[in-house]
């Protein structure tokens, strides 16, 4: 484990504070009238999972952790968790329902995820930005029901419900934007 001074943490770092290990989600660099600068670190807790905002001084010293993030596709899901497939090697690892959290309901066959590992053990599983899904249920649109640019609701494939536009029909392949779960626009 490397130490640097606080001046020298970056936005996505993984480091060491309070007994703690965290994810630097923003820093801002402080500078009052008089004394020394302030650096104050939004950092989200692996443990906790909490966030909170920590001062160092500027000479502070900082235990930087080492990470290993990882493009690993998805498989399946049974009783015992999620089970992703590093592609380079055909290793499986499987990971629990808590770690992946509201992202079961972006993560379909074959779709690739970033995990984030800190000394060997998964801490963060990210899915992009935008995923395609097929919607398994939609209900039929009611003719003449076009005001106000209308939606309806309908199932994908991994049983998450969003809203959607009338013309939309069961089969069709969807945009879903993850970070809000909304739709995006069809799939070519």
């Amino acid at each position: 484990m490397a130490s640097i001074v606080a001046t020298q943490i970056k936005k996505g770092q993984c480091i060491k504070y309070e007994g703690e290990t965290g994810i630097v989600l923003n820093l801002d660099h402080r500078t009052p009238g008089k004394g020394n600068a302030l650096i104050a670190a939004t950092i989200r807790s692996f443990q906790s999972g909490k966030t909170k905002t920590i001062r160092f001084a500027s000479s502070d010293k900082v235990d930087i952790v080492e990470t290993d993030r990882q493009k690993l596709e998805f498989s399946y899901e049974d009783p015992t968790g999620f089970h992703f497939m590093d592609m380079n090697t055909y290793e499986t690892i499987t990971l629990t329902p808590e770690l992946i959290g509201d992202n079961k309901d972006y993560l379909a066959e074959g779709m690739t995820a970033e995990i984030l590992f800190i000394e060997g053990n998964a801490v963060t599983v990210d899915v992009p930005a935008v995923v395609e899904l097929t919607v398994t249920e939609s209900s039929e649109s009611i003719k003449g029901d076009t005001a106000n640019n209308p939606t309806k609701p309908a199932t994908l494939e991994t049983g998450k419900v969003v809203q959607v536009p009338l013309f939309v029909k069961q089969g069709d392949k969807l945009k879903i934007n993850t970070a809000d779960g909304s739709y995006s626009g069809r799939a070519n």
